[in-house]
C-alpha cells in the first residue's frame, strides 16, 4: 500500500484527490489544504471542494494559512507517508517538506511552458493547438522540478476553458496514478530552461476588452469564460460570441450586421458575430435585442 499525504484546492485537484482515494493500492493519509474563505455578496464561509471531498471519506484535514510556519512543517513531517502529490494547492511547498519525502506535482501544461498560476487559460489566449498535463518532482523552485511524465491532448480551435479544463482534469488523474504506483527519481528529465515561460493569476480587470483584433478577443472568450468575462469598459458584457473571420479591416467597434439571432461587430482587424449581451444590473439578452432597446443600427459604434 502507497501512503500519500495529498495538497490541493479547487475542482481540479478534488478529482485527482478521488482517484487516488478510489485506489485499491493506495491510501490518503490526510489533505493539505487552503482555508475556508468568504464568498458570495453575504460572504458565506465556504470551505475549498477537496475539503468536502476528504470529510466525506473521513480522512484528517489540515488547512493552514502559512506552510512555512515551524509549526506547520513540523506537522507534515510527523505524518508518515511515502510521497506527497500536490496538484493546486496555492502555496509553495518549504525547502524542510521537500526533504522530508519525495513530492510529485501535476500541473496543467506541458512544462517548462507556463509555470505559474493559470496555464490552461495562457493555453487559449495563445490559441495553442496542443495542450497537457506534466508530473514533475517538486524543487524550491515555481513548477521548475524534473520531468516525470508528459501526457498530452490537442485543443479544437473554437474550445472552451471549461471543456479544456475538464478534459485535463481527466487526464491528470490518469497521470497521478502512473506515477504513484511506478515513479522512478533516477529517470527524470530536468527541464530546459531556455524554453520556460509564466503565466499570471488572472484579474477581473483581464475581462475588459476594446474592438482591437477579433482574434485575440475570440481567444480571451474562450480563456475568461465565465469568469472574469468579457465586457466592454462601459461594462456591457459581451456572453457569447463566435470569430466571424480575422482579416478585414474597419471601425472599431461598428456594426456592420444585423440578423436574426446575432450582430457582426467591426474590430480595427477583424470582426466578431454577438448572440448575447448583458448591460451593467440587466438580465442577459440577445444581442438584437439589445440593439433595439438602446435603438442602435448598422452604422453605430457598440458601446
Amino acid at each position: 500500500m502507497i501512503r500519500v499525504l495529498f495538497m490541493g484546492t479547487p475542482e481540479y485537484a478534488t478529482e485527482i484527490f478521488k482517484a487516488l482515494v478510489e485506489s485499491n493500492d493506495i491510501e490518503v493519509v490526510g489533505v493539505y489544504t487552503q482555508p475556508d474563505k468568504p464568498v458570495g455578496r453575504h460572504n458565506l464561509l465556504t470551505p475549498p471542494s477537496v475539503k468536502v471531498a476528504a470529510l466525506e471519506k473521513y480522512i484528517p484535514i489540515y488547512q493552514p494559512s502559512r506552510l512555512r510556519d515551524v509549526e506547520v512543517i513540523e506537522q507534515v513531517k510527523s505524518i508518515e507517508c511515502d510521497l506527497i502529490v500536490v496538484a493546486a494547492y496555492g502555496q509553495i511547498l518549504p525547502k524542510e517538506i521537500l526533504e522530508y519525502v519525495p513530492c510529485i506535482n501535476l500541473h496543467a501544461s506541458i512544462l517548462p511552458q507556463y509555470r505559474g498560476a493559470s496555464p490552461i487559460q495562457q493555453s487559449l489566449l495563445n490559441n495553442d493547438t496542443q495542450s497537457g498535463v506534466t508530473a514533475m518532482w517538486m524543487d524550491e523552485g515555481l513548477d521548475t522540478g524534473a520531468i516525470i511524465k508528459i501526457e498530452t491532448i490537442d485543443i479544437d480551435p473554437n474550445e472552451m476553458v471549461s471543456s479544456l479544463y475538464e478534459r485535463l482534469t481527466t487526464l491528470a488523474c490518469d497521470l497521478t496514478l502512473d506515477v504513484v504506483r511506478s515513479w522512478d527519481r533516477a529517470s527524470a528529465t530536468p527541464q530546459d530552461e531556455t524554453k520556460a515561460s509564466h503565466c499570471k493569476k488572472i484579474s477581473k480587470a483581464d475581462g475588459c476588452i476594446a474592438f482591437d483584433n477579433a482574434s485575440e478577443i475570440f481567444n480571451r472568450y474562450r480563456a475568461f469564460t465565465p469568469w472574469p468575462g468579457i465586457y466592454l469598459e462601459s461594462g456591457l458584457k459581451i456572453k457569447k460570441m463566435g470569430l466571424e473571420e480575422s482579416l478585414s479591416t474597419g471601425h472599431a467597434g461598428e456594426i456592420i450586421e444585423i440578423s436574426t439571432e446575432s450582430i457582426v461587430v467591426q474590430c480595427l482587424k477583424g470582426s466578431l458575430r454577438m448572440y448575447t449581451l448583458q448591460a451593467p444590473s440587466k438580465s442577459e439578452t440577445a444581442s438584437t435585442a439589445y440593439l433595439n432597446g438602446k435603438r442602435l443600427v448598422c452604422g453605430n459604434t457598440l458601446a
